[in-house]
């Protein structure tokens, strides 16, 4: 019975600083009402400060996707995951000519609010993840 007490006691003190520990992210009125317009289908809403601005993370039609939005609810970025197939054509040969060993993993469509696109290729070897910029026509942009 002792044990049960303290290791309730140790559960609830836990569970208590975890709570304390988490940050609720405040954003604008603007933000939330142009983000509910753009996106009135959207499930699983997850908002975070980023600097002056917003990362929204959602799925949209079943994909996951990202934005970045101000605080007056302007979009500067979208970003939707893609079916590694759908990255243009190029990549492929450059990741396997430049990054022996390594496999794409994760492919997205970026798209900024000049409606300029650029695509993204996350590859990885083991453990180490690395991600790849593209042009549309699939020129090697930069590694981050």
């Amino acid at each position: 019975m002792k044990n049960a007490i303290i290791f309730l006691t140790v559960f609830f003190l836990v569970v208590s600083i975890a709570a304390q520990n988490k940050k609720e992210v405040k954003f604008s009125e603007k933000a939330k009402a142009a983000f509910a317009k753009v996106y009135p289908n959207a499930t699983d809403v997850k908002w975070q400060k980023e600097g002056k601005s917003y990362e929204v993370e959602f799925k949209q039609n079943g994909l996951a996707t990202s934005i970045d939005i101000d605080s007056e609810g302007n979009i500067s970025e979208t970003e939707s995951t893609i079916a590694k197939s759908d990255l243009p054509k190029g990549v492929e040969d450059y990741v396997a000519m430049n990054c022996k060993g390594w496999i794409i993993s994760e492919a997205a469509k970026i798209v900024n609010a000049k409606g300029e696109v650029k695509f993204e290729a996350q590859v990885s070897k083991g453990k180490q993840k690395k991600d790849l910029f593209f042009t549309k026509d699939g020129t090697f942009i930069v590694k981050k």
